[in-house]
């Protein structure tokens, strides 16, 4: 724990890592094991298989990042970045339910609010700007 996080904060960054750890993981996997409905919803895109393999493998480094303390919050920024990709194509291309079925608009959302969390409270860790914001503000 670091000496300027309370318990609390390091409890809450810890299951928003896990929470979001999880997600990527999951929807990781579908995408690198060309699951159908995976195939499916990049080719709605126009970018598969090429696409789904660089969001998948950007997913799985992302989930792991997360769950090694050192670099979670770099794991937290990275699945920020993601999820506001994966939220705007859904607004903009996929919709909201895909197939009759919101639960991977509902894992983004999830997933965004995790990253926000782990950024929020890890945001002295994070290369380059973190220390130097702290200490600008």
């Amino acid at each position: 724990m670091s000496p300027t996080r309370s318990k609390s904060a390091t409890i809450a960054t810890w299951i928003a890592q896990l929470v979001a750890a999880g997600i990527l993981g999951m929807v990781s996997f579908f995408k690198l094991t060309s699951a159908l409905e995976s195939i499916a919803l990049f080719q709605q895109l126009g970018v598969e298989p090429w696409g789904r393999y660089a969001v998948g493998l950007y997913e799985a480094v992302t989930a792991l990042l997360l769950v090694i303390p050192r670099t979670a919050a770099l794991g937290g920024l990275l699945a920020v970045g993601l999820m506001v990709g994966a939220i705007v194509t859904h607004l903009t291309t996929l919709g909201i339910a895909v197939n009759g079925d919101s639960s991977l608009f509902m894992m983004a959302v999830t997933t965004l609010a995790a990253g926000v969390v782990i950024v929020a409270i890890r945001r002295a860790e994070l290369p380059l700007v973190g220390r130097k914001a702290l200490q600008a503000g």
